[in-house]
């Protein structure tokens, strides 16, 4: 195959096909879809450069929107179908997207009524909204009907998608890659991953619309191999299609491997699987590698993030258990190098010393859009990406991952600052003060969230629950409510400090959970 350097010559020169509930789609089919889009998107205003919110779940028309964008030199803006009326109007609002691609009824949720419930100021932007649908015709299927746009405006160097990442900032950030970055990196993905392989049959069940499951479907592409999705994850149904496709290379999280293993009773689980990478959000799940072994199912730890990408680098599947379950590995990039840095001096420290991980990769984003100040302190003066997470290298390409550096909330394998939802609890009247820290659960990491109230009266937790649930996707809302007269503080000389390790121990007690194992 031809190393094409844009998204719509990616698809037009593939040979094999997208596998989605038991239908099969051809690359190519898929690219005469986003061609007749793009002709659409072009009629109803969209230019070079514009920004499109991409509102799908994990379904072929999301990659057909992907590459109709591609093709006009347009941005996909990739939402979250999780994300409710807060974070869409704000995301919608400061990207400037000029059309919105969305499931009005999606697993029996009223999109249109999140819609609704924005701000219309929030949203003027938008020109056009345009609905998908499978059981009646929709705007989505008229525009991808149309005759394909000849026209191809797509380029090596434009930007192409903005993904969302809080880090530890109070707004999410917009994370910008080009074309050439992304299938760069999906050929990097596909050799190192073992894609290419005779026989490959990828199996990817993290949503499109975040970074992890976005690489692995463009590695699968890269590689012209059998990709096999769904629109959502269901534990049952993901071990169900290793099973009936065949498939060989699978990529997911700890707790929707733990799931999946859960749902076969045979002692092998999975025969057909060749390599499954890993990553480690619940530390609940710390003896998951173990128990997967015992089960016929090696695993090995990945690391990744929005910024540099997903499937940045990847532990050795030949490596003793204890090593190969690490966060980490050798990056996929044959030019790509890491080091560790001391966060307070920048100086580089020596293998095996734990400090900040920065990296020099090709994977890199273009920056953060409408950003340039986030862009620039998130890169050293020499060139180098800071990741905000701790680790150690072992060489120039190889590192360990320890943590992050911050307070920042992994939930659900989405990295979120604990300000997002702070501030939603802020909305209440009731409310005079919020703290939101994370608490190891049984089901993984949640939000658990501390208020100082306004006044004497009661706590109404049920009713700031339902109305974080009304503004926030599920995955975000704590866990409880608890009231207290005052936070936990340590004076400083520059600031005074709130001791989020002590909230986080009083979450544990409150919830009754002993500390999690590290």
């Amino acid at each position: 195959m031809e190393r094409p350097d844009t998204v719509p010559a990616l698809l037009a020169l593939a040979g094999e096909s997208l596998i989605d509930r038991g239908s099969t789609l051809a690359y190519r089919t898929l690219e005469r879809e986003s061609a007749g889009l793009a002709r659409g998107l072009r009629e109803l205003g969209v230019r070079r450069g514009d920004r499109v919110a991409l509102w799908l779940p994990s379904i072929p028309a999301w990659l057909a929107t992907f590459a109709a964008c591609a093709r006009l030199g347009a941005i996909a803006v990739s939402l979250n179908t999780r994300f409710r009326s807060a974070e869409i109007a704000d995301i919608v609002s400061r990207s400037g997207c000029r059309a919105l691609v969305y499931w009005p009824h999606f697993r029996n949720i009223d999109f249109r009524g999140i819609l609704a419930a924005c701000d219309p100021a929030a949203l003027r932007p938008l020109a056009a909204r345009i609905a998908y649908g499978e059981d009646e015709p929709s705007a989505y299927h008229e525009l991808a009907a149309l005759p394909p746009l000849e026209d191809d405006a797509s380029a090596a160097d434009a930007p192409c998608i903005i993904f969302t990442t809080s880090g530890t900032t109070k707004a999410p950030k917009f994370v910008l890659h080009d074309q050439q970055t992304v299938l760069r990196h999906a050929r990097d993905v596909a050799r190192h991953f073992g894609f290419t392989a005779d026989g490959a049959r990828i199996l990817v069940t993290a949503p499109f619309c975040g970074v992890f499951g976005f690489c692995n479907a463009m590695g699968a592409i890269a590689a012209d191999k059998p990709l096999v999705t769904s629109p959502t994850f269901e534990a049952a149904e993901g071990a169900a299609l290793v099973r009936r496709h065949g498939i060989t290379h699978f990529n997911c999280t700890d707790e929707m491997l733990a799931q999946m293993l859960a749902a076969v009773p045979e002692e092998s689980a999975f025969p057909s699987l060749r390599f499954v990478g890993y990553a480690a959000f619940n530390p609940a799940l710390a003896d998951l590698p173990a128990r997967a072994a015992a089960r016929g199912v090696k695993v090995v730890g990945l690391y990744g993030s929005s910024e540099l990408q997903a499937l940045l680098a990847r532990q050795s599947e030949q490596a003793p258990l204890e090593e190969r379950a690490l966060g980490g590995g050798r990056l996929v990039a044959g030019e790509g190098r890491v080091q560790a840095r001391d966060p307070a001096t920048g100086a580089r420290l020596p293998h095996g010393t734990s400090g900040e991980l920065v990296f020099k990769v090709p994977s890199r984003m273009i920056g953060y859009y409408g950003n340039d100040a986030a862009t620039r302190e998130a890169n050293t003066a020499d060139g180098w990406f800071r990741s905000g997470d701790l680790g150690y290298t072992t060489s120039e390409r190889r590192f360990v991952f320890l943590t992050r550096l911050g307070d920042a909330l992994r939930l659900s394998g989405f990295l979120v600052s604990p300000a997002e939802i702070e501030d939603i609890l802020l909305e209440l009247p009731q409310v005079g003060a919020a703290q939101v820290v994370g608490v190891d659960t049984p089901g993984g990491t949640r939000a658990f969230a501390f208020v100082i109230p306004k006044t004497g009266k009661p706590l109404d937790e049920a009713g700031i629950l339902g109305h974080c649930a009304a503004r926030l996707a599920k995955y975000k809302l704590p866990v409880r409510v608890h009231a207290l007269a005052e936070f936990p503080v340590t004076p400083g000389a520059n600031a005074t400090k709130i001791q989020r390790g002590k909230l986080r121990e009083l979450a544990r007690e409150l919830l009754s959970f002993p500390a999690a194992r590290r």
